[in-house]
């Protein structure tokens, strides 16, 4: 089994793939106006809208409720993904700090409410888990 990709349902995507293209640096692909996909080397940030919700099951997701989950982005350099996000980004969560697990990290919500988390691993031990 391959993890391939996370979805994000939202009420707006025009708006949310504009936000994870400029964010990102990552061109979007887009389907048609209610999907778009933003694929990386290693796995797919997927976008639908809430008019997808029912081919899948009528009611069974909701836009901008995510208070769990985490979307993750490995960077060559967190510090400057800040830099150039800040003006831009209307909620930092954080700052770049280095955690305990050997990453500096940058938390921020997208604009439907979304964490986001760019890292860079900092630590040999970190270095070593993410060696590409």
């Amino acid at each position: 089994m391959n993890f391939v990709s996370i979805r994000i349902i939202t009420g707006d995507v025009a708006r949310l793939v504009g936000f994870y293209e400029r964010a990102t640096g990552v061109q979007a692909s887009w389907s048609n106006d209610d999907f778009a996909e933003l694929n990386t080397a290693s796995a797919t940030l997927a976008i639908g809208s809430t008019h997808t919700v029912p081919l899948f099951a009528p009611g069974c997701a909701d836009p901008a409720q995510n208070r769990s989950v985490i979307i993750e982005f490995l960077v060559d350099d967190v510090d400057s993904v800040h830099e150039k996000l800040t003006g831009f980004v209307e909620d930092f969560v954080n700052e770049p700090t280095t955690m305990p697990w050997g990453n500096r990290s940058l938390l921020l919500r997208d604009p439907d409410g979304n964490l986001v988390n760019f890292f860079t691993p900092v630590t040999p031990a970190a270095i070593e888990k993410f060696a590409r």
